[in-house]
């Protein structure tokens, strides 16, 4: 925003949004992983504007306890819904700026809002009494039209509701989004007049007090209609969340990751990506996700907060969550990673292993129906199939140390806390529950008896009725 004038951005979000049939206020409902209200402010903050309000009012604490992190925000409460002329002048109570700075309104339920069109609506302020940020639709039906005088000059907005036959027609619609001087508001606002077929004040009419007092009202039409669409029902999430998604795709495509479908990714975060990356078809990315060089994802995969280095595969229905993994190492399929995983260069965790806060060295492997829990195991590591480190004592959490070049033998279970030193073999089925030292070989198992002349339980045979 301009140095010269302040700027307060206020953001309507009191409605009920009764068509989204949602104990959860609309506002709050997601696109992309945010929740459409924090969307706007993300792009509101873009601005740096000089204060920053929410308008709440059904499921007021809701909202404000989503936002409870945010000191920066300033909240105003609108107990009764009599329209967003009245939305706006609760916004305004208490605002502490000066006649000429400038109020931008916005709305909690309009998420793919774009930073350059709310520039544009700034710079062309300067020139306005009221600047409105406009697109064109094909059919404008439930819109709002822009109504123009014989000059081209605006000259009103008029609700679908009250449009006559002629106005109906008009193509052009209002937003909503529009910004006006802070001392004119404060002027208009209390004489707004519920004269519409809603029976509510409607901000739009500051247009015709801004033209009786023969003061310039401006627009700013954006190409990008859904970048100014609202939200009333979950078809209309539905329908926003695919855009979106589709920006995404397209954004790492660009970047250059090969998408075998785009229409089959979800990015609910921040994905970063080397070059030659590969990723197929339902995965879905959460929180923060980066990939070096390289990395292919197979498909079905969930990866959320996680770094990937160079050469990495996900192989097919993985799914990783807060995990580190360095260059050339294999996961899956079937494979779960949580929390505190780091795996080293070119080791492997196979199919149906889960990793939890655990660091596997270089080289190792954890190949087959396993659990790795708090553990730190050395390099060139291998853990057989049916592998469990008992971490758990119905209390506590408890470590796992494994050095390197261990052998573990299938269906083995390692007792926390334990130690298995360097170069140690562990006999396959064996229940470790004291240090094995080094090169030594363990075994801790029944030893096996073979009875002769054993007769197998049979069946009874059927008999007929």
């Amino acid at each position: 925003m301009t140095a010269q004038t302040p700027w307060h951005i206020l953001i309507l979000a009191a409605g009920k949004g009764t068509r989204m049939r949602s104990a959860l206020p609309k506002v709050l409902h997601p696109i992309g992983g945010r929740s459409m209200l924090e969307r706007v402010l993300d792009t509101a903050r873009q601005l740096h504007p000089s204060s920053l309000t929410v308008v709440v009012g059904f499921e007021a604490a809701a909202i404000e306890a989503a936002l409870t992190a945010d000191t920066t925000l300033r909240f105003t409460h609108q107990t009764e819904q009599r329209g967003t002329g009245h939305a706006v002048a609760t916004g305004l109570h208490g605002l502490a700026g000066g006649e000429e700075d400038r109020v931008l309104v916005l709305y909690g339920d309009v998420p793919l809002l774009q930073a350059a069109d709310l520039t544009a609506v700034q710079a062309q302020a300067r020139h306005s009494a009221v600047t409105i940020l406009t697109t064109e639709l094909p059919d404008p039906t439930g819109y709002g039209r822009i109504v123009r005088g014989h000059d081209d000059a605006v000259i009103a907005i008029r609700e679908q509701r009250d449009c006559s036959p002629t106005e109906a027609t008009i193509r052009e619609i209002n937003s909503g989004i529009l910004a006006a001087r802070l001392g004119d508001l404060r002027r208009w606002l209390p004489a707004l007049t519920p004269h519409n077929a809603q029976g509510e004040l409607y901000l739009t009419d500051i247009v015709a007090a801004a033209v009786a007092e023969s003061l310039p009202v401006h627009t700013v039409c954006t190409a990008d209609a859904h970048s100014v669409a609202g939200v009333n029902d979950r078809w209309a999430l539905a329908e926003l969340e695919r855009i979106f998604q589709r920006r995404q795709a397209e954004a790492l495509a660009l970047s250059g990751v090969t998408l075998i479908d785009p229409a089959r990714l979800d990015i609910r975060g921040s994905v970063t990506a080397g070059r030659d990356c590969l990723i197929d078809a339902n995965v879905v990315l959460e929180g923060r996700v980066e990939l070096g060089d390289g990395v292919v994802i197979e498909p079905n995969c969930v990866l959320k907060n996680v770094t990937l280095g160079d050469g990495v595969r996900v192989r097919a229905f993985s799914h990783l969550d807060g995990a580190t993994v360095a260059e050339g190492v294999e996961i899956g399929p079937y494979a779960r990673l949580r929390p505190g995983t780091e795996l080293g260069a070119h080791s492997k965790i196979g199919n149906f292993v889960e990793v939890k806060a655990s660091q596997i060295g270089a080289g190792s492997k954890v190949n087959h129906l396993s659990y790795v829990g708090d553990t730190v195991m050395g390099q060139d590591c291998n853990l057989g199939a049916g592998t469990i480190t008992c971490n758990y004592d119905g209390a506590n959490k408890h470590r796992t140390d494994i050095g390197d070049r261990v052998f573990v033998g299938s269906s083995s279970q390692l007792v926390a806390p334990v130690r298995i030193e360097n170069d140690a073999t562990i006999g396959a089925g064996s229940t470790i529950t004291h240090t094995v030292p080094a090169g030594h070989l363990a075994l801790a198992r029944a030893r096996q008896v073979v009875k002769s002349g054993w007769q197998r339980p049979r069946k009874p045979k059927k008999t007929g009725d």
